[in-house]
């Protein structure tokens, strides 16, 4: 969890020093959740997530360095650098996606994928309160439920889709219950035990065959949206200004505001205390340390080796070479020959290659094997 702070802060840092552009949606203040799940699954099994993908690609395998290569847009990046946040992929983790709530069906997808060559892998899909209210996620949740698919829904509700707080946009904010007939569980996430243990039951549940599972986990992010939010990590300075908008909101004769503003001014305040009091990190600090597992100078040591890799990793990141225009369109399919690609002109001509080689298609019980492709096929012969 250490890696993963220190990862988002670096991240945070490179961004004000406009060395990343573009959108950086980052994660810290989720540690638990994305930690604690982690180590509840199995390498094979699958996970999809939303933009927020940094901490999610590191548990799942992929170097800092690598990440932070991707962020600066460099050849050394995980996607080459022609990716960025939501381009982070690694085997058996599909990356962030922009769309929101898009990975659910992709996530019910894979589960489907699980099942239909039956094995033993369950596939975690995550998103936020933000993508609770999408449609796609419903109509996932009855065809998983319908078939019994191997998947955990994940719903990490850190009370705001971007900027909006959940109780001006979620009608019914117990998340866990909107499967209906799916079993729901809802867990502290900043508490990285608690979440081991719910996602093992609920990983346990799905490879019973006994369908998907949703899971709520009550959260908090230090930052915005996005790094380009602003610098504010409980959102106070928004907070105080949606609280002014909504008195006069009152006194137009909107009182149904009323109860709405004292909410939003216990969550400012909730904000507020979420660092000291809740900090994932420091909770799990506090009972290693209660409890004789750890002493204070191991912990010191801990910081002092993250810090030191996590510095080096950006200072890789930041003397990494740009890709170079030449392999712009590169990868675009999986085939190795050479494919022409229109530039942003009719007379700029890139070619896109593969280093991979086609894949072979499966081959089920039963079925004959593919015949092997014919080489240089005439017209006269077809």
């Amino acid at each position: 969890m250490q890696t993963l702070r220190q990862m988002e802060a670096t991240a945070d840092q490179l961004y004000k020093q406009k060395v990343i552009r573009g959108f950086c949606p980052l994660n810290d203040g989720q540690e638990a959740c994305v930690t604690g799940i982690e180590a509840a699954i199995t390498p094979s099994d699958h996970l999809i997530t939303g933009c927020h993908a940094h901490s999610y690609a590191h548990t799942r395998g992929v170097a800092v360095r690598h990440i932070l290569s991707e962020l600066t847009g460099r050849a050394g990046g995980v996607a080459k650098g022609r990716g960025g946040s939501m381009h982070l992929y690694t085997p058996h983790f599909y990356g962030g996606n922009g769309s929101v709530g898009a990975q659910v069906p992709l996530g019910a997808g894979v589960a489907l994928a699980c099942r239909y060559r039956n094995t033993d892998q369950v596939c975690v899909a995550v998103y936020g309160d933000r993508a609770a209210n999408q449609g796609q996620v419903f109509e996932a949740f009855n065809m998983a439920a319908l078939w019994k698919l191997p998947c955990v829904f994940v719903c990490e509700n850190h009370q705001y889709g971007t900027g909006t707080s959940l109780a001006r946009a979620s009608a019914s904010p117990a998340h866990y219950r909107r499967g209906g007939v799916i079993p729901g569980i809802r867990v502290d996430g900043m508490d990285v035990l608690g979440v081991r243990e719910a996602t093992r039951f609920a990983a346990e549940h799905c490879r019973s065959g006994k369908g998907p599972v949703v899971m709520e986990l009550l959260t908090y992010r230090y930052h915005g949206h996005s790094t380009s939010d602003p610098g504010v990590s409980s959102r106070q300075e928004v907070q105080e200004g949606r609280r002014g908008q909504e008195v006069q909101e009152v006194r137009l004769g909107q009182e149904v505001q009323e109860g709405r503003r004292g909410q939003e001014v216990q969550e400012a305040r909730r904000g507020q205390e979420v660092r000291p009091s809740r900090d994932p990190i420091a909770l799990l600090k506090e009972r290693m340390l209660s409890s004789n597992m750890a002493l204070v100078q191991e912990f010191q040591a801990v910081d002092l080796v993250v810090r030191q890799e996590v510095e080096e990793a950006s200072r890789l990141a930041k003397s990494d070479p740009a890709p170079p225009l030449e392999c712009l369109c590169d990868h675009i399919y999986c085939s190795q020959l050479p494919l022409g690609v229109r530039g942003t002109h009719p007379w700029s001509r890139l070619t896109s290659v593969s280093q991979r080689p086609p894949p072979t298609p499966p081959v089920h019980r039963g079925q004959r094997s593919p015949p092997a492709p014919q080489k240089h096929l005439s017209t006269q012969s077809v």
